[in-house]
């Protein structure tokens, strides 16, 4: 494939786990994982290296069993794993069923706190946000901010509330003004155009393990960045359905064949009672 969406190591690391590690109390040999790496294209030393970081993160754990280190989840990456399930089959790329609630989130932050607003900030466009005006950022639905405002120690500067928008706003073109559109558009584009080739091709059964661990990288790294925002106020030819289409057609023709292949290629062990 030309023109890859640039995937960091963690990124399809807790891919990989999310899919063969999440809620079946295992943990997997780090050589397995070397192996799978090397044919999506990451080089060992860089598997490696991020596994160690991933421990010392505490996204991962090791579990030795005879001379054989094996990596498994903890409790924050698990959660990460989670998230990121419900984001990719149940909440899906097409937001139909806005209700006309938007968040409106206000700050005022001194002006020497440049690293706070540019933390805030990075959150915000993560969880959705658009900014409005300079201190007031919006994002459609219900967005839960408490936490990440607090984590960020900023609760005292910053006000939330849930609003609807006046009868006579024009919300397509607020959209528009808000959110880079353009921009959100074309990653969807470029996936589909990644992708779509492989509704008709089979590759075999080792190659479709790694093919599929891109494309499931891929495709959450795309919709983290969609802020859901109302398909009723989208152009008509928005493209994440097909670009959605796409994923799961090619997911679902990989599936037996990377089965097959993690069968044979993986070492799992169970989650030692003492290591859980």
């Amino acid at each position: 494939m030309t023109g890859e969406e640039s995937l960091r190591p963690q990124s399809l690391m807790l891919t990989f786990l999310g899919d063969q590690v999440l809620g079946r109390d295992v943990c997997v040999y780090s050589g397995s994982v070397i192996d799978v790496f090397a044919r999506a294209g990451v080089g060992e030393q860089a598997t490696r290296s991020t596994l160690t970081r991933m421990v010392n993160r505490g996204l991962l754990r090791r579990q030795r069993e005879g001379r054989r280190m094996y990596f498994g989840l903890t409790g924050r990456s698990a959660a990460v794993l989670r998230d990121g399930e419900r984001r990719v089959w149940q909440t899906g790329a097409v937001n139909r069923h806005w209700d006309g609630t938007w968040t409106l989130l206000g700050f005022s932050l001194p002006e020497s706190w440049q690293r706070q607003r540019h933390d805030l900030r990075s959150k915000l466009t993560w969880s959705g946000f658009g900014p409005l005006f300079n201190g007031l950022w919006i994002a459609p639905g219900e967005v839960e901010v408490s936490s990440l405002v607090a984590e960020l120690g900023l609760s005292a500067h910053v006000k939330v509330f849930r609003a609807h928008a006046d009868a006579g706003m024009d919300i397509g073109a607020m959209i528009e003004e808000t959110w880079e559109l353009t921009e959100l558009a074309a990653r969807y584009e470029a996936f589909a155009g990644r992708w779509q080739p492989w509704r008709t091709r089979v590759p075999d059964a080792d190659e479709a393990l790694a093919l599929r661990l891109r494309l499931q990288a891929e495709w959450l790294q795309v919709i983290r960045r969609d802020p859901r925002l109302p398909v009723k106020h989208l152009p008509d030819d928005w493209p994440a359905e097909q670009a959605e289409k796409a994923f799961r057609a090619v997911h679902e023709r990989f599936t037996p064949l990377a089965r097959d292949a993690s069968e044979r290629l993986l070492d799992l062990v169970p989650v030692r009672p003492d290591q859980a």
